[in-house]
């Protein structure tokens, strides 16, 4: 028994999860760069790194509602999995080349917002990220490999989250559209399958919207 022609097999990736180059070639900080790591071995929880409205610096649960005022912030001295993750950004060459080899031929990723527009509504997009995902969809097309873009998974701009927090304000919304109409443009040709919104269901405020 095979598959149907058509049939997409490949596998899934979230830009924050495994892209690192967390400041590489432009890119502006999202949410996800100020949660830190955690161990679910040891009950250790995740959690986001924080200055409230009073200058007080601490640190809030991973799901946990992030106080009014407060704004999120990297440390210098943490660890934060999304700054490196698995460094897709410095070896999508090699990586792209083994997922080939497992005959795969549709990958399903996610574009970083803030590696197109570093503070989210910046006037123009960041030409060094609007390259980077150039040269990974034509190294997909050089292997039949289908991509599979989602818009937005779980990666407010930390600009956006702080300063109008988050998805509750229409300038996020209108900043968002823009975002969607420049890599629409972008990538016409290259791009035939998108996702808006991974798992839209989900609201746990700041974490995967940017809402205090």
């Amino acid at each position: 028994m095979g598959f149907p022609k058509g049939f997409l097999w490949g596998g899934a990736t979230a830009a924050n999860q495994y892209e690192g180059g967390y400041i590489s070639g432009g890119k502006g900080l999202a949410v996800a760069d100020t949660l830190t790591g955690g161990d679910g071995i040891h009950g250790i929880p995740r959690k986001f790194s924080i200055i409230l409205a009073d200058g007080t610096k601490t640190t809030v649960g991973g799901r946990d509602e992030v106080p009014a005022g407060a704004k999120a912030y990297v440390d210098p001295d943490v660890y934060y999995p999304s700054h490196e993750a698995t460094d897709f950004y410095h070896h999508w060459k090699e990586d792209i080349a083994l997922f080939a080899e497992m005959n795969c031929n549709v990958f399903r990723l996610s574009i970083n917002w803030t590696r197109i527009f570093p503070n989210g509504d910046d006037e123009t997009p960041n030409e060094e990220g609007l390259q980077f995902y150039d040269n990974v969809f034509d190294e997909c097309k050089k292997y039949g490999i289908e991509p599979l873009v989602t818009l937005y998974h779980f990666d407010c701009p930390l600009h956006l989250a702080n300063e109008y927090d988050g998805w509750v304000s229409r300038h996020t919304v209108d900043a968002f559209e823009k975002y969607c109409r420049t890599v629409f443009t972008r990538y016409k040709g290259k791009v035939k399958l998108w996702l808006t919104i991974n798992e839209i269901n989900i609201n746990t405020n700041f974490m995967m919207n940017g809402v205090h």
